[in-house]
């Protein structure tokens, strides 16, 4: 649905109407902390595929009242190359040597290795199931519904359809939040993810956990979207710079530190996801201390709304407010025709379109190496939860860097150099003698450390980009695209079985890639947040800079854009 922005409600210069509130009282505290608060159970949900879909070690299960000797029975599994451990022959998975063989064996007295020479043995399929090991895990989605072997295609799948959920929820929340408000729309998608995962920890198969586990995505990522755009809008530009790299992206980092913690704890997957339902309904009593965002309610030309908030801050950090704050646009008493605008816009014009391909690109590289060294912790040597702590670990000094770097340097530098870097650990990775494994893991760890805080600046440079009549959905478009390479990122690890080197190589390749195009973007450090589409910034080589003109209706649009050097080349040439 389109959001509609009014000529009667936008205000030449929401900053300056509002400056008299100061950038950093009571309210704007409040407003900050409670917004954060409200990420924390987005981290721990955001990679719960980690622990939920994990496949710990397992075997061929032999039936208890199976007559085998000790020695039959020690053996009866063969031994097979893994390419995950650089080719050590380890017990097979899927696979075991034929009772009927074993049998006649052990009643023979015929002992493994010595009378009978085991490659000679033919093998069979798990016929009777599966024995995991559950010194690690309780239970999984994976041992609760066998997705080993034949069935292992399922396991990638169960994580790809969650990110297909996530998909879903970008593409959706930023055009609801528009149409609707910031506030329902963030407190309604944070009701349905608590009533979807108490319904889920129910689920009788495999089927039904996938349909849950895809409305999951679809409601973790609109909150978290939503929640993020409210606070860039009510916060002045200190506290929005604060809020939009360090704040919200801490708070995320703290909500990830707690899900290995919780997943050590709770071993079992249903008592895990009670977990995640508790922390969603300690988010649900924020709705009486967050407002709705004044900067939408002025773009549906709701401005008595608009104000009351305003005063209403005002009041807290006990300011005396001007008796008009907004003072509405109006063209010799008649009111304009409403401009109207949608999803579509952000391929309208030249300008808007490569800038929107180009932050689309990037946005799907990020992605695709943050989720994929993030899943991947539990492949790494070691202690699964002490590596995924670990791997949240490095975000926190990722979210301070982000902060410091969005404060005082060029955002297009930032992200070139910070991908650059990530990409160069990352590709290096593969160079790593085996038995080294802790420098493996300390380049894994930089790597993640660079596209943890380039995952910070750029959902705050990106909201700096787009104007307010299209910031929620432009932010859930880049993230709508990204979230197409997250589908596949369940797959990058899925290479291991092949090679290692390739989930290094790949990734590393892309991210590295990705940061010398970053260069092509625009430069919004130290502008102004635009309002309207006239107002942003020009992509590099596409079109000249247009005039910051305030446009409000379809009328005013049209008459910026024929004026502008773009518009009149076009024409020119046509």
């Amino acid at each position: 649905m389109p959001a509609l922005t009014s000529d009667t409600s936008t205000i030449a210069d929401y900053e300056t109407a509002t400056s008299f509130l100061g950038e950093w009282g009571r309210f704007q505290q409040r407003v900050f902390f409670f917004l954060c608060l409200s990420f924390i159970p987005n981290g721990l949900t955001a990679l719960s595929a980690v622990f939920l879909v994990d496949t710990p070690a397992h075997r061929c299960l032999l039936p208890a009242h199976l007559n085998l000797s000790a020695a039959w029975r020690n053996s009866s599994i063969p031994l097979e190359e893994d390419a995950s451990r650089g080719g050590a022959s380890v017990p097979s998975r899927c696979s075991r040597y034929k009772l009927e063989h074993l049998l006649n064996y052990s009643d023979r007295g015929l002992l493994p290795g010595v009378d009978v020479n085991l490659s000679t043995v033919p093998t069979e399929g798990c016929l009777d199931g599966w024995e995991f090991d559950h010194s690690v895990y309780t239970s999984t989605v994976v041992t609760e519904w066998n997705l080993v072997c034949d069935e292992s295609w399922k396991n990638p799948f169960t994580s790809s359809v969650y990110f297909g959920g996530v998909l879903a929820g970008s593409f959706v929340s930023g055009q609801l939040s528009d149409r609707f408000g910031r506030k329902i729309v963030m407190f309604g998608t944070i009701g349905l993810q608590v009533v979807t995962t108490l319904i889920q920890i129910f689920s009788s198969n495999w089927i039904m956990f996938l349909v849950l586990y895809f409305l999951l995505g679809v409601e973790q990522i609109s909150n978290y979207l939503v929640a993020f755009v409210l606070g860039t809008e009510i916060l002045g530009s200190w506290a929005r710079t604060l809020f939009s790299t360090a704040g919200a992206s801490v708070f995320f980092a703290v909500g990830y530190m707690l899900l290995p913690l919780l997943a050590f704890f709770m071993r079992d997957w249903r008592q895990l996801q009670v977990g995640f339902m508790l922390a969603g309904c300690l988010s649900l009593p924020l709705f009486w201390f967050i407002p709705e965002s004044p900067r939408w309610l002025l773009s549906q030309g709701r401005i008595e709304e608009a104000e009351v908030i305003i005063q209403n801050a005002a009041k807290i950090n006990n300011i005396e407010p001007p008796a008009v704050i907004f003072r509405p646009l109006k063209t010799g008493g008649k009111t304009e025709e409403t401009k109207a605008h949608n999803i579509f816009d952000l391929l309208r014009s030249p300008n808007i379109r490569w800038l929107s391909v180009t932050m689309w690109l990037v946005w799907n590289t990020m992605t695709i190496s943050y989720y994929a060294l993030s899943l991947n912790t539990t492949n790494l040597h070691g202690n699964p939860f002490f590596n995924c702590f670990l791997s949240a670990v490095v975000e926190l000094p990722a979210y301070g860097l982000s902060w410091l770097m969005f404060r005082w340097c060029s955002r297009r530098l930032s992200l070139c150099s910070l991908l650059f870097a990530g990409g160069l650990f990352i590709f290096i990775i593969q160079l790593v003698p085996a038995h080294l494994f802790f420098l493996a893991i300390t380049f894994e760890m930089m790597g993640k450390f660079f596209v943890s805080t380039v995952f910070a600046i750029l959902y705050a440079y990106t909201a700096e980009l787009y104007p307010t009549v299209l910031r929620t959905t432009a932010v859930g478009a880049c993230s709508t695209a990204s979230r197409i390479g997250t589908l596949f990122a369940p797959y990058f690890i899925y290479l291991r079985t092949y090679s290692v080197s390739l989930l290094y190589i790949l990734v590393g390749s892309l991210t590295t890639l990705t940061g010398l195009l970053s260069l092509l973007l625009p430069e919004s450090f130290g502008m102004p947040l635009p309002d309207t589409i006239s107002q942003m910034q020009s992509f590099p080589g596409c079109c000249q800079k247009r005039p910051y003109a305030l446009t409000n209706t379809k009328e005013e649009e049209n008459t910026a854009e024929e004026k502008s050097p773009a518009k009149r080349s076009v024409v020119t040439q046509n």
